[in-house]
């Protein structure tokens, strides 16, 4: 099969007929062989229905997933992933803002170019909120400085994978934002992005607020955290809670030296249990103290875990 198109949606009972009408014209245009899986979030408006009946039409190509109550867009994509089957794998949105029309164009990337995954960027967007176009772009930035990878739009929705990609990669929480990110840790690095065309919302209202974006850049740093440290997190609390330690250590010598000074010449002198730096460095040593141990306990946890030696290997010879 060449394509799986993964489709999570949440209330878009007026945008599917459509949709998969829009998809099946573009991929008989294009000999296609395809499958589409709606994975339908925990919708309350008859989507299920609708996706039912277009499986009963199309048994061949119609799939669905339903939750029983909504759970968020990673968690259908990694559904969507687990079940998808064709050679190269498609996200879009089902709210009719991601145009079909782009997927041949992503899939020839993926062929003949050699592309591992194809982000698309909506260059020009019709949204026309600048409360969601600002900090859209900012998020991208950040995300691309954090991330190493050269994406204007980190979090699109429609995307082209290779198999592979999918496969070896998991999709928790909010992660669907950092895919390409995920894509990258796992070994595959060749991501590229091409500026998609992108519509206005025809039907319904936008499932997301703007609490995406604190929740975004949170995970981002989770994400680097995770990918600098996981495997080895004494190397991140071990050596600040040591550099803490050390520096308030000698703070404390430093406050005590003072003092013992001042008395052997006769220079009047605060207490130390008077003097406010005592109880910074004091309190500095006992958190550097914190830290270490929080450090050895994550390496301990680290170290049990059964995915410890979980390594993407790509070939073999035996």
């Amino acid at each position: 099969m060449d394509l799986s198109i993964i489709v999570p949606l949440l209330n878009e009972a007026e945008s599917i007929p459509e949709l998969y009408a829009w998809i099946s014209r573009v991929m008989t245009e294009n000999k296609f062989s395809y499958e589409v899986i709606f994975v339908d979030d925990g919708s309350t408006d008859g989507s299920w229905d609708i996706i039912e009946g277009l499986r009963a039409d199309n048994p061949e190509i119609v799939k669905g997933i339903k939750f029983r109550r909504n759970y968020g867009k990673s968690p259908a994509l990694f559904c969507g992933f687990d079940m998808a089957q064709g050679d190269i794998v498609v996200t879009m949105d089902a709210d009719l803002q991601d145009s079909p029309e782009e997927v041949p164009e992503m899939v020839r990337m993926i062929r003949e170019d050699g592309f591992d995954l194809v982000s698309g960027w909506k260059k020009k967007r019709y949204d026309g909120k600048l409360s969601k176009n600002i900090p859209s772009k900012i998020y991208n930035w950040t995300a691309r400085k954090v991330t190493g990878l050269s994406l204007h739009d980190m979090n699109c929705g429609l995307k082209a994978y290779r198999r592979d990609v999918v496969k070896n990669i998991e999709v928790y929480g909010e992660m669907h934002r950092y895919i390409p990110f995920l894509a990258k840790n796992a070994g595959f690095s060749k991501i590229g992005e091409k500026v998609v065309h992108h519509q206005a919302r025809k039907y319904g209202t936008t499932k997301f607020g703007l609490d995406r974006f604190v929740n975004g850049y949170l995970d981002l740093m989770s994400l680097w955290f995770l990918n600098r440290f996981g495997k080895q997190p004494m190397h991140f609390f071990g050596l600040w809670g040591s550099v803490m330690f050390v520096l308030c250590f000698i703070a404390i010598i430093v406050i005590g030296a003072t003092k013992l000074y001042a008395i052997t010449h006769g220079i009047r002198a605060t207490l130390i249990t008077n003097n406010p730096y005592f109880y910074l460095a004091l309190t500095g040593m006992i958190m550097g103290t914190l830290m270490f141990l929080v450090g050895f306990l994550a390496e301990l946890v680290s170290r049990s875990s059964q995915n410890r030696n979980d390594y993407k290997i790509e070939k073999e010879l035996k």
